[in-house]
């Protein structure tokens, strides 16, 4: 097969190389217009896959088709939103010439208009997918997935890159032209707009028994979504879909240009594109994570429901997802499955089942979460992770009714006299080698009363489910202090990893959150804790560990 790629040396394009570099069977035209960067991008190439660098655009298509005789065509060019009154020209080329076409576009106007060119297509016996990317065919088909059990009504969703995920100044140059701008989407059962990038709003993203992201701030985007997922579901009167870049003061800052652009009705926003692709590339801090996430309300039964789909890619495997879509149907079609011939958006050209099998070999993962009112605290906050805790663990965290554990355990405590002060604020037990232990769980409202005893020394805490920036999160308050701490499923071990943390409701700094190694276990059928908790420039505060079992 041989695949000619319109911006192959480009992000997008570059990482679909990488993709597809273990397979022999293909050679891969890397085109661009710069022939040198072609080159540099080919010599760099390690893979099975053969590679040829092409100077080649959209504006010498047609003769380039004529020449090379591909296989299949893959605009990875763009930005599409500036294709200018030409902007089918390469699709029009493939039409006349039999060759099937694939693209990345995130425009939602260039993919909605994809269609006029069905007939002509099919005549040809070809396929035009266009919008072959995260959006919209991985929320198209996470979408389909909740309609098997609910009538869909509003739909959000987004992404949120990482910060060193790295972004093509062609994706900058879309993103910021359109700041400010009128957005089609459909709202309150109409078409309607909204503003670019002048729209937000906050979400977690948390994969049930993963460590979250940080609650982040996203904002609408002209994404292809907008347009071909509602006629997808005709109960839908709302959708809306976002994007969380990272730092967020740059993102704010690119929301008051887009507010002062539409307000003042001034000009496009683009020639600020180069400071901002330049800035956003060299401000990498943070965690090296990115997420995608589809909330969606509608009735199920006849009853409101609400579902929200989460991914979480670590390291460097997030920026190759918007790679994947267009990677599965490549390796479809060397399977000898081919997507049926015309014209269309991608809405449908995966099941989430083919993205799942890609993600299986990376650091990424995935998880539906039900908004339904679960009793047990610690199985509202895990979800489906919950079920695969160890049974002891089940058993102490799986019950709404009043309960008592007892058991034995090992206190140490920190030495320096603030690390004392402390505990002794709190009521942490003394150090000792082995003490008796009981803890008293009572139901409060939706929250949990935890009494621990120690030898007969009591401290307490009110544990709860996170909300707002916490959500996803427990959150446990001893007095004028609540930490939110991350409940992760780690093989046997569910660990509590502290996130945000506040005194009387006021957020405290993050270099100062108390920290240390807390989780529970089993072993020889017994519920194990471990806590350790310390701060900086203290020390350990306290640390405790042993066993309980139902009284």
């Amino acid at each position: 097969m041989r695949i000619l790629i319109l911006g192959g040396y480009g992000v997008f394009g570059g990482r679909l190389v990488e993709l597809l570099s273990d397979i022999a069977e293909i050679e891969l035209f890397i085109c661009g217009r710069d022939f040198s960067r072609a080159e540099a991008f080919c010599a760099r190439y390690r893979g099975r896959a053969r590679v040829r660098p092409l100077a080649l655009d959209r504006a010498e298509i047609v003769a380039g088709l004529r020449a090379q005789r591909p296989n299949l065509v893959v605009d990875a060019s763009g930005p599409f939103q500036h294709y200018g009154t030409n902007r089918y020209r390469v699709i029009s080329a493939c039409i006349d010439a039999g060759i099937d076409y694939l693209d990345f576009a995130d425009a939602a106007d260039f993919v909605f208009g994809v269609p006029q060119f069905d007939a002509q297509a099919k005549d040809a016996g070809i396929f035009i997918l266009s919008g072959i990317s995260s959006f919209p065919v991985l929320t198209a088909a996470v979408l389909r997935e909740m309609a098997k059990t609910m009538e869909i009504v509003s739909v959000k969703g987004g992404i949120a890159p990482s910060p060193y995920a790295g972004i093509g100044l062609n994706v900058m140059r879309a993103v910021v032209g359109y700041a400010g701008a009128p957005v089609k989407l459909r709202r309150h059962g109409v078409q309607s707009h909204g503003i670019a990038l002048a729209e937000s709003m906050r979400f977690t993203i948390a994969v049930p028994g993963r460590l979250p992201l940080r609650n982040i701030r996203f904002s609408l985007v002209d994404v292809p979504d907008l347009q071909v997922i509602p006629p997808e579901h005709p109960s839908m009167t709302d959708i809306w879909m976002g994007a969380g870049p990272v730092p967020e003061i740059l993102h704010r800052t690119l929301n008051l240009l887009a507010k002062a652009r539409a307000r003042f009705r001034l000009s496009s926003l683009e020639p600020f594109s180069r400071l901002f692709y330049a800035v956003l590339n060299r401000m990498r801090f943070g965690e090296h994570r990115g997420g995608m996430f589809v909330s969606a309300y509608g009735t199920t039964d006849g009853q409101d429901a609400e579902r929200s789909w989460h991914l979480l890619a670590e390291g460097d495997d997030g920026p190759y997802i918007p790679s994947m879509a267009i990677e599965a149907i490549i390796r479809k079609l060397l399977a000898g499955t081919r997507p049926e011939a015309g014209a269309r958006s991608g809405v449908r050209a995966l099941e989430l089942a083919d993205y799942e099998a890609l993600f299986q070999s990376r650091k990424i993962f995935t998880g539906f979460r039900g908004h339904e009112i679960v009793a047990p605290l610690y199985w509202g906050i895990l979800g489906s992770a919950f079920s695969s805790l160890a049974p002891r663990l089940q058993d102490l965290h799986g019950s709404t009714a009043t309960r008592q554990w007892t058991g034995f355990a090992e206190v140490r405590r920190g030495r320096r006299p603030a690390a004392a002060f402390v505990a002794a604020l709190v009521g942490f037990p003394k150090a000792a080698p082995r003490v008796p232990v009981t803890v008293t769980f009572s139901r409060e409202n939706r929250s949990e009363h935890w009494i621990r005893s120690f030898d007969g020394k009591c401290f307490s805490s009110i544990q709860s489910a996170g909300t707002g920036r916490d959500q996803h999160l427990l959150v446990e308050r001893f007095g004028i202090a609540s930490f939110a701490l991350a409940l992760v499923v780690d093989g046997d071990r569910l660990t509590l990893v502290p996130r945000r943390w506040s005194l009387l409701g006021i957020p405290m700094p993050g270099f100062l959150l108390p920290k240390g190694s807390s989780f529970e276990t089993e072993r020889d059928g017994q519920f194990c804790f471990d806590v350790e908790i310390s701060m900086p420039l203290i020390g350990l505060i306290v640390a405790y560990r042993g066993t309980l079992s139902p009284t």
